[in-house]
């Protein structure tokens, strides 16, 4: 027997057939935990490998659950009894504890949390952080305990930021369980030889399958279900789709493989709620093994990694290969020269220092921090910093229509007779409707109250008087009120009617109970004909195709003597009643989404809508707010093209509707992986969360699901578009700020460890010591913490910005050789001009002529411009930049310069550092003009 059927062996409830071949390849879904587990890691595995997505295919786990739901619902009721090994009187109580022991908690995502040390081992093993760990010992080794202690505790500030992130976010799949914290209703039998059925209640987690459950309105579904009997059964499934529309269930129907699965009638979903109605199902699939679960089972895992922690790791490799090429050179050169091989290596450990960029973490988080920080007066949360660096490289913004392009509220738009003619009386009875009505108020209702107020109709609802209402439920979708009026009303049969019957719903509800329709210009009343009932579904069609929701208004006079014995009107008065007209809504965008898109555009960032609802309200409000409709498709759509038709079909609409969450993930995964964009998501639904876990940045609002909440980077307390266009600015500008260290350092760097080769290999000694090495590799660091308060231009924001390590390669190769120029001019001006005799002079006047030129290189590389002419740096880096200068020059007149070994510079050597830097600053902006002529970018 397989792994597939041990969940039903030893079953009290009957033996297992073990030649039943569909039910070998259906109850594989209730498989033994451990099995399925392995399964499902290895599936998720290939799901998540950027070679494996096809977008257009569902995966292996999903198939499994499609062809396990679809036989389900095909299958008389006796037959789905048998493949959950369940009767109808329900589980015994011990045979319900034996399948929660194999099965596990009825969790809806059964996902591992990593322990605190493993995140800790996560932040800890970085290129960087290794380097400057190896760095530390060596330099405790050689008695440098000064060195040892700086480097050590940028590790320490790097991961201990890295990781309180980290072990932050990694608890926010645990919302899901929201969903199993309500009793649930089962039918459970007991009794050794006379079994009774009992109905107990029990926690969402201990349900199994095989369970009998009852539900009323209000209720969430345990687990997937096969309804056994329903009454009126109106189910929500908006935390699947997406849609704010209801769906009817029913017990007593087989449906076909033609039926898309999310609208069989006679399955119920785990995570859905009952709205009205009531019945009982048979619980077939509990845990992970259910639809939601399918579709959830990405939540929490790591994203891909950016385009910026990819090019950060690779640039470290190549730091290494270089520094170990470097250094082990100079150790060998110094040692020939010197003779001592405990200084070489020293000297060698305080090279491959230099080398490394050491202030990379603090000045990447303070950056990211700074940027927090400029959106929190913005009013927004963000959650993951580097969040901020992404939305700098967006391209591409993914939006769900609901409450982000609209109010997410209902405005009356028109009140139309069956001709489409614009009529008083329509909105009049639809008013008195709405005003008197008390049971279960819609903002429907709200807002044909707010038109007529607003609109100074008079309609004197204080002349009426309420006799009875008839409320709203999901089988007639109708509400009707019965008024009374002391003006009486005669009609052509001569009778006196001074009671009214007001009826409005659904178009297609309310034609059912018309059998006339009123010519409202004439005041005539006609028999309702079949070419009417045509003329009215057609112009409701068109409404709807134009994103708007319609409801349809009819009347009908009553006598006094109409009323039933009880003094109650029922839902049989509603019948041969007069059809008026019809009112349309419209759910408007906001005043600021069209302005911030357009201005998002500006800036690079196309937007795509991804929405559960329909494709022509989609498409409405998208003409609203002017994103492009002229590539349109929906979900049903996208699960008929293959591979790569689906992905051009993604690269090429700007609205997808209709969408499931899974389908909205695929999306968002194309774009990421075969379009190589940027993808930024903006939802707040439950339905969302797929997609915002894994866009590289998920944003949504503060109103939205807490689960969305949990798994969205940025959260905007308002829901104001025009917020993102502010965080893609400071994203760029934190992105350029980071570049400009990367590439500064870098430069610096590798230009000044060839100068220090050169140097040892010309002078025959070390050009500086150790710990005047260390010393002004300090002092360089310190200097750049003010680059995150640097300004950008202008021109530098406008477009998306990308890490190229290419480029950046390129770019240190044009520009390292002009940092080496430098330092060669320097080391040939002191030997031909003050003699090369001297250590000490030599080495304080190559210790200043460094540190300013890697002071200084920031205002090179931090601009396009003339740096100081065109462009001049935030008042932060200037004041960085003169300090720092400051000391580098005075160190050597202070009694730290003495024990150092400096020795002070005679004036004629600053009057040739003023001459060198204007050449090099002459010939790096010679250089860099060139560069952009060639490349079209600098940063």
């Amino acid at each position: 027997m397989s792994n597939g059927f041990k969940i039903f062996s030893g079953s009290s409830q009957g033996n297992p057939s073990s030649s039943d071949p569909v039910r070998e390849n259906l109850v594989e879904q209730n498989a033994h935990p451990n099995g399925f587990k392995t399964s499902v890691f290895r599936i998720l595995q290939r799901f998540m490998s950027a070679s494996k997505i096809d977008g257009g295919s569902r995966t292996e786990a999903e198939e499994k659950v499609y062809s396990w739901l679809y036989a389900l619902a095909q299958s008389e009721k006796d037959i789905v009894f048998e493949y959950v090994r369940s009767t109808e009187r329900g589980l015994s109580f011990t045979e319900a504890e034996r399948r929660l022991q194999e099965n596990g908690p009825n969790v809806p995502v059964e996902y591992t949390f990593p322990s605190w040390w493993h995140l800790l081992w996560n932040a800890f093993f970085h290129p960087f952080n290794i380097i400057l760990i190896v760095l530390s010992a060596l330099s405790y080794i050689a008695n440098d305990a000064t060195n040892g202690c700086i480097m050590l505790g940028l590790v320490f500030i790097s991961v201990s930021l890295r990781f309180y992130q980290e072990y932050s976010s990694s608890k926010a799949a645990m919302r899901l369980s929201e969903f199993v914290k309500c009793p649930i209703k089962v039918q459970r039998c007991a009794g050794r030889v006379v079994q009774t059925e009992l109905l107990v209640q029990v926690d969402q987690r201990d349900v199994v399958p095989g369970d009998i459950v009852i539900f009323e309105p209000g209720d969430l579904f345990p687990g997937d279900v096969r309804l056994l009997t329903s009454k009126h059964l109106v189910v929500s499934q908006s935390s699947l789709t997406g849609e704010f529309g209801t769906t009817e269930k029913t017990a007593d129907i087989r449906e076909d493989q033609s039926t898309p699965l999310l609208d069989l009638k006679n399955i119920c979903f785990m995570g859905t709620s009952v709205i009205s109605g009531s019945g009982t199902g048979l619980v077939v699939s509990t845990g992970p093994k259910t639809y939601m679960s399918t579709m959830f089972s990405n939540i929490g895992k790591q994203k891909l990694p950016d385009d910026f922690e990819k090019g950060i790791r690779r640039i470290s490799y190549v730091l290494i290969s270089f520094m170990l090429i470097a250094v082990t050179v100079i150790v060998v050169a110094d040692y020939i020269t010197s003779d001592d091989l405990t200084e070489s290596i020293l000297f060698g450990i305080s090279v491959a220092s230099a080398l490394t960029p050491q202030m990379l973490p603090l000045i990447v988080n303070t950056s990211l921090a700074k940027g927090a920080l400029a959106m929190a007066k913005d009013r927004c949360i963000v959650k993951s910093l580097t969040a901020i660096r992404d939305m700098g490289s967006m391209d591409i913004l993914c939006i769900d229509k609901t409450g982000t392009l609209t109010m997410n509220s209902a405005m009356m738009v028109n009140h139309l007779d069956s001709w489409g003619s614009t009529k008083e009386k329509v909105l009049c009875f639809g008013f008195l409707n709405s005003y008197f009505k008390t049971e279960q108020k819609y903002p429907l209702d709200d807002a044909i109250l707010a038109y007529v107020f607003t609109n100074g109709y008079r309609f004197e609802p204080s002349k009426w008087t309420k006799v009875d209402e008839i409320p709203f439920d999901f089988t007639r979708r109708r509400v009707s009120v019965v008024l009374e009026t002391d003006l009486n009303v005669k009609h052509k049969s001569n009778h006196t009617f001074n009671r009214i019957l007001i009826t409005k719903g659904a178009l297609e509800e309310v034609l059912r109970v018309c059998s006339c329709i009123e010519h409202v210009d004439r005041g005539e009343i006609a028999t309702f004909s079949e070419e009417d009932h045509k003329r009215i579904l057609n112009m409701g069609e068109d409404l709807s195709n134009d994103g708007l929701r319609v409801l349809g208004v009819a009347i009908k006079r009553l006598e006094t003597q109409r009323r039933s014995s009880t003094g109650i009107y029922d839902e049989t008065v509603e019948c041969d009643m007069v059809f008026l007209g019809l009112i349309s809504f419209f759910d408007p965008p906001k005043d600021s989404a069209k302005q911030a898109l357009w201005r998002l555009a500006e800036k690079g960032v196309k937007a795509k809508v991804l929405t559960g609802d329909s494709l022509s309200l989609a498409i409405r409000i998208c003409k609203e707010v002017g994103i492009r409709t002229t590539h349109v498709v929906t979900g049903p759509d996208l699960e008929l093209l293959n591979q790569d038709s689906f992905h051009e079909t993604v690269k090429r609409s700007t609205v997808l509707a209709r969408l499931t969450p899974t389908q909205k993930l695929r999306v968002v995964q194309s774009l990421q992986i075969v379009g190589e964009h940027v993808v930024g998501f903006l939802g707040d639904g439950v339905n969302d969360s797929l997609a915002l876990d894994a866009a590289n940045v998920g944003i949504t609002v503060d109103s939205g699901a807490s689960i969305a909440k949990d798994f969205a980077d940025i959260i905007l307390l308002e829901k104001d578009l025009n917020v993102l266009v502010a965080g893609v600015e400071r994203g760029r500008l934190t992105f350029a700020n980071t570049m400009k260290y990367i590439k500064m350092s870098v430069v610096a760097n590798v230009g000044s460890i060839l100068s220090l080769l050169i140097a040892t290999l010309v002078l025959g000694y070390e050009p500086l010591t150790p710990r005047q090495l260390v010393t002004q590799n300090f002092l360089y660091n310190v200097g750049q913490i003010a680059i995150p308060w640097d300004n950008m231009e202008e021109d530098y924001v406008k477009t998306p910005q990308k890490w190229s390590l290419k480029g950046l390669a390129t770019f240190i190769l044009w520009n390292g050789p002009v940092c080496s120029l430098c330092d060669i001019s320097a080391l040939l001006f002191i030997w031909f001009y003050y003699g090369a005799h001297s250590e000490s002079l030599f080495r304080s006047a190559w210790f200043v002529e460094g540190l300013l030129m890697q002071t200084l290189i920031i205002h090179l590389i931090r601009t396009e411009k003339i740096p100081f002419i065109q462009e001049i740096a935030s008042w932060p880096v200037i004041c960085s930049t003169v300090v720092i200068s400051a000391i580098g020059i005075s160190i050597a007149c202070t009694s730290i310069g003495d024990v150092m070994g400096f020795t002070t510079l005679p004036l004629s050597y600053f009057g040739f550092l003023v001459v060198l830097f204007i050449g090099y600053f002459t010939v790096g902006q010679i250089v860099k003009r060139v560069y952009i002529l060639v490349y079209k970018t600098w940063l």
